[in-house]
Parts: structure tokens; C-alpha cells; sequence
């Protein structure tokens, strides 16, 4: 369950998504083939502090803020890279998702 503060990041997150998709050119392309593909999520959490949290902490929120900006069930997402480095001067999660060769497994 999430707390208040987590419900409101996972909002702006996915408002934020949401927007860039909405000026992304080819977004319709892109919603078919992310729709109907395996998909691979690679996150970098680029902490301030190298101690502050675990690698994996933020995966879910993360994972569930783009999955809803996109309107994508996270069931899609068949393999995960997790990558955490330390970034005092601009702490950050930098998010890809990319497109698997192998088809969805039904």
C-alpha cells in the first residue's frame, strides 16, 4: 500500500509520461508496438547519497508511474535492469524502455 506521499509521486510521474507521450510524433507507432511486444525496463536511480536507499527500493513505484503515463498493463515488462549510482548534484531515475525480439509468451 502507498503512503499519500507515494500515491502523489506516482500521479506526477505518470502525468509527466502521459505529456511527453502526448507530444511524441509517432505515438500512435509507438502505443501499437509497445501494446503487442515483450518489453525490457532498464531504470538508472541516480541517488544523492550511495548509502540512501536499496537498488530495487523504487522499482515498483517507478515501474507502475510509467506503465500508467503510458496506459500499459506492467505485465508486458518481461525482463528488468536496475542500475544505482550516486549523483550528489542532480539526483534523478532514468528510465528506458525498450523493445524485446522474442514475442509475449500467452
Amino acid at each position: 500500500m502507498l503512503t499519500a506521499a507515494g500515491r502523489t509521486y506516482k500521479a506526477e510521474v505518470a502525468q509527466l509520461v502521459a505529456v511527453g507521450l502526448a507530444r511524441f510524433p509517432r505515438r500512435a507507432f509507438f502505443l501499437d508496438r509497445i501494446q503487442s511486444a515483450s518489453l525490457s525496463l532498464t531504470i538508472r536511480f541516480c541517488f544523492s547519497s550511495a548509502l540512501r536507499r536499496d537498488v530495487d527500493s523504487g522499482l515498483k513505484i517507478a515501474q507502475d508511474a510509467l506503465c500508467a503515463g503510458l496506459g500499459l498493463n506492467d505485465n508486458r515488462i518481461t525482463e528488468i535492469h536496475l542500475y544505482k549510482r550516486q549523483d550528489k548534484h542532480q539526483p534523478r531515475i532514468e528510465v528506458t524502455l525498450s523493445l524485446l525480439d522474442q514475442p509475449l509468451a500467452t
